[in-house]
């Protein structure tokens, strides 16, 4: 449990270990799980905290009540309003580090990350969903980019993460409409990897997160980090890393471990 200094005593994110999964609970329910500074900083702490876990090797992200995150906080952002506008700049870029850091962690874990995605998932929240290696979505989440609707531009990492998984054309029109997308057609289109009912959310994206993990932990992050970035880079980068990794993997005691059981195998064959 993370609870950040000096707000709510309630702990904002709960997190839930069990089998090498970590499960992390937006847990602001009455709010609909809206990222309030407090809930940004709880959530940082908490991925923070599981990055240098060596037993968790993944991360089911999922919101309480209704909802999987609302976004950014509404009574936030009256309150933005009401400050002297020569401020308003510096707090927001300082407030928008921090939203910055929790995707950052999300995306770049090197651990298997799963947006078990329950009810609306909104602005900064569909931002955490779609910066997670997988989503599985019940038939009651939905989505929605509606940072066009508010005046402001997307600010957690949306406009990298929307067109790799429904390509630009219609990242555009998700981004300039704003509009919700129920999860049949975010399966359709590419937004959510698997779609459930809603009692079986929880069990299929630790299921999901269990079979993406049983492969060598150290193979699974060095890809992952170079799949990370593989729209960026040229071909030759891309062999040149992958090298690199290769030869990590092959000190590995999971490596030599999983050569000698396929000889084994051969053998006894």
């Amino acid at each position: 449990m993370t609870t950040p200094a000096g707000t709510d005593p309630r702990p904002l994110v709960r997190v839930e270990r069990g089998g090498g999964v970590a499960v992390v609970l937006l847990d602001r329910p009455e709010a609909l799980n809206a990222l309030s500074d407090g809930l940004r900083e709880a959530l940082v702490g908490a991925l923070a905290g599981i990055a240098e876990e060596e037993g968790v090797t993944a991360v089911v992200l999922t919101g309480s009540g209704r909802a999987f995150c609302a976004g950014g906080d509404l009574k936030a952002m009256q309150q933005r309003l009401e400050r002297p506008q020569g401020s308003v700049a510096f707090a927001g870029w300082r407030r928008m580090h921090t939203v910055s850091a929790a995707v950052t962690l999300l995306h770049s874990l090197d651990k298997v990350t799963v947006a078990a995605v329950n009810g609306p998932a909104v602005g900064l929240g569909c931002d955490l969903a779609l910066c997670c290696d997988f989503v599985v979505a019940s038939s009651e989440a939905t989505f929605a980019m509606s940072y066009a609707k508010r005046g402001l531009v997307p600010d957690g990492g949306g406009m990298y993460y929307l067109p790799r998984r429904v390509g630009l054309a219609k990242a555009k029109e998700l981004l300039f409409s704003g509009r919700t997308v129920a999860a049949e057609e975010a399966m359709e289109i590419g937004i959510a990897d698997r779609l459930v009912e809603p009692a079986a959310l929880l069990e299929a994206a630790r299921t999901l997160a269990e079979e993406m993990t049983a492969a060598s932990p150290t193979a699974l992050a060095l890809t992952k980090s170079i799949l990370n970035r593989s729209f960026e880079l040229e071909l030759d980068e891309v062999y040149a890393l992958g090298a690199s990794a290769q030869a990590i993997c092959y000190t590995t005691d999971d490596h030599r471990e999983a050569v000698r059981a396929f000889l084994d195998s051969r053998r006894r064959g």
